[in-house]
This record gives C-alpha cells, structure tokens and sequence, in this order.
C-alpha cells in the first residue's frame, strides 16, 4: 500500500484538470440558457470547430475581432464579445464579464420577442428542397434565422460600445487640444499624447471590424457559409432523399430497379448541380452592409478627430518655430550689442592707459580744468554714440538683407 500511494494520489494532474475547462453560457433558441464548464474537446464535439477557432475566443489571448462562418457555426470575436453560434444555440465565452451584461440582456431581450410567424423556417426550405430541386430561399422565409438575430446583437453591441467610445473621446479630446492651442506646457502635451494614443488604438479596433465586414460582403461563398438553418434544411433533403432512394432499391424487379437506379442518379446530379447555383445571401448582405454604415461612420469621427489633432500639432509647431524665431534674432541683436560694446571699452582702454599725455596732466589753472573737462565729456559722448551708430547701422543691415524682422 505504501509503495502504490504515490501512484494512486496524482494531485498535480487533478489540479490541473479543472483548468482546462472554461466556463460557457449556453443560450438555445427555445428553452432555458444554462451556465457550465465544457473543455475544449468537447466544444469541438458541439459545434465542429476546429481547435485554431478556439484560440481565438480565449480571453488571455489578444486575437483581433473577426468573424468566421464555418460548416456547423459561425465564430464571433468582437471585442469582449466572444461567442460560438449554431443553428439552435449560441455559446457566450466568460459569461460573468460585467462588460457582457448589457449584451447578454440585448439577447435575451431579442430572443424574447415573437416571431412574426411560427412556420418553421427549417421545414419551409425542405418544403421548397424538395419541390424540383430548387435550392431554398432565405429571403422566402417569414422569420429571421436564429444565427442572425444573434449576430446582429453582437454587432449591434459592437456598434454601440464603439460609438460611445468614440463620444467620450471626443468629449475630452476636443476641449484638451483647444487648451493647448491657447497655452502650450508640458501638463498639456502629455494629455494630449495620451488621447492620441487612444484614438489610435480605437481607430485601429474600428477599422479592423468594418474591413471584417466589408470583406465577408464581397465574398458571396463567405456569407453563404453563415447560413446555418439552410444548411441545415439541406441536410435534411438529402438525408430524405437518400432514404427515398433505399426504398426504391429495395424492389424484387431488376429493371424497375435499374430504372430506379437512374432516376435516382438524376435526383443526385439535380441536386448536386443546385449545390453550385449562386447562394442566395441577401438578407445577411443586407445585415451587414446596414452595420457596415454605423461602424464606417464611427471611423469617419475618428479620421476627423485625428485631422483636428494632426492640424493642431502643425499648429504647435509653427508657433514653436516662431518662438524659435524671436529668440534667434533676439541672440542676434544681442550679440551685436555685446560688439558694439566691446568698441566702446577699447575706447575707454586706450583713454586709461598709464602714458603722460596733455590730457593726463593736472590742470595748472582754472581755464584748463574747464577745457579738460569739456574735453572729457566730449570724448565720451562721441564713443557712446558712435557705438549706437554702428548698433544702429549693424541692425539696419540685417533686417534690409532680411535676416531680422
């Protein structure tokens, strides 16, 4: 016993176990939603996903928003809101996330609602599968299909979340750039750097889901694949008509069953030649293109928001060139007085050298005190301004050759 226990006790494994489970909120189109931890193989079982799409839908991985139509579900990643849609139900990712509430309440609210027929759109398209091999018409339907009401309240969540992002950036980018045009400081420009930095990011989100949409819109075989319930009618005609064929090969008769035989190869070719029949996808282009308007012109606030902060930027550096400028040719008159100075003291230099001039000699009567003082006054009068008329002249030159203004 002793030896089998470590064996018998893999506490790691079982630890570990639950961890692989991820908790999802199963949402069905008729019935009660419920709450469970399903692994990863196990969806996979579900919807026939690959585990690739998978990945995608992890929270702690950062995949940008796409959406995916695949043969038994169509795979929505838009911002938080990460699901898996089937024909019957729909599987939310990380249901407790307090930002999916006001999805989870749409949904619940849109599923809610009375059809506007209760005609079975699944048994209609079989209906019209089974009358000349004509390929079923979504738009014939009286009733939206499950996977497009749900898919419209994922982009419709989308939408509005990003408009109200765009809304309060533009609250408070607007303001900020204006006071920064009016007082250029350093509080300033990092506020303004850091709006930049969110209206990058937003205008990257934004456009990352309306090329998502334009490119499923252009591509008929893209939106063809997100037709779950009429693929699902499909199915259904075939698996019938496979079950008509049986019947018919059971007669004791060989050539009744030899022309049986036939006719049923001319049901198969019918049908396979419908399958290459141009799908009809106008309903979900028109879902589409309808979302395609909302998030273009969410993109169109940020370009003009990002026009106003780019023509504000221009507009701080030309006023930074020309304080730029000022302080240039500010420099400039300085350094031309500080020369015309410099004259002024080889002036005063020369006059106070230590040599016997008459200049130098104390006066021996009253008339020569005055004309030595007068001469003195003179010397410096004429050095002072002849310092401010080179000045003078210095700065004419430079603003006639129009290098000061």
């Amino acid at each position: 016993m002793e030896r089998r226990q470590p064996q018998t006790a893999p506490a790691p494994r079982r630890k570990g176990a639950p961890a692989a489970s991820q908790e999802w909120l199963v949402v069905p189109a008729a019935g009660e939603e419920s709450t469970g931890e399903f692994g990863r193989h196990r969806i996979m079982e579900i919807t026939g996903l690959p585990a690739r799409d998978l990945r995608m839908l992890d929270p702690q991985l950062s995949y940008p928003s796409t959406i995916l139509g695949r043969d038994r579900a169509v795979v929505v990643n838009l911002e938080h809101v990460k699901a898996i849609v089937t024909a019957a139900e729909v599987l939310v990712r990380d249901p407790g996330n307090p930002r999916l509430r006001p999805f989870l309440q749409e949904l619940h609210a849109r599923l809610a609602l009375p059809d506007a027929s209760t005609t079975n759109p699944a048994t209609d398209d079989m209906e019209l599968g089974g009358d000349q091999g004509n390929v079923p018409m979504p738009g014939s339907a009286k009733i939206q299909p499950f996977e497009f009401k749900v898919l419209e309240v994922c982009l419709e969540h989308t939408c509005k979340c990003m408009e109200s992002e765009t809304l309060a950036l533009e609250k408070e980018a607007y303001p900020a750039l204006d006071k920064l045009t009016s007082k250029v400081s350093t509080l300033n420009l990092e506020h303004v750097r850091q709006i930049k930095s969110r209206l990058v990011e937003l205008t990257g989100r934004v456009q990352k889901v309306r090329d998502d949409i334009e490119q499923l819109v252009d591509d008929d075989t893209d939106m063809s694949e997100m037709y779950l319930t009429r693929k699902l009618a499909f199915q259904r005609v075939d698996e019938s008509s496979v079950k008509l064929d049986s019947n018919k090969h059971a007669s004791p008769d060989h050539e009744d069953e030899k022309e049986e035989e036939d006719s049923g190869d001319d049901i198969e070719s019918s049908h396979a030649s419908s399958a290459f029949v141009k799908p009809d996808v106008e309903e979900l282009e028109m879902l589409l293109e309808a979302y395609f308007v909302q998030f273009d012109g969410t993109l169109n606030k940020l370009c003009h928001l990002r026009d106003y902060v780019d023509d504000t930027e221009d507009y701080i550096n030309m006023m930074l060139d020309e304080k730029q400028n000022q302080l240039l040719q500010m420099g400039v008159m300085l350094t031309t007085a500080t020369v015309v100075i410099t004259a002024g003291i080889v002036v005063v230099s020369l006059f106070g050298m230590n040599i016997h001039i008459e200049l130098t000699l104390d006066p021996e009567t009253p008339e020569m005190a005055r004309i030595k003082n007068r001469k003195f006054w003179e010397t410096t009068w004429a050095t002072v301004a002849g310092c401010a008329a080179i000045y003078i002249l210095a700065i004419y030159a430079g603003k006639k050759s129009k290098y000061l203004q």
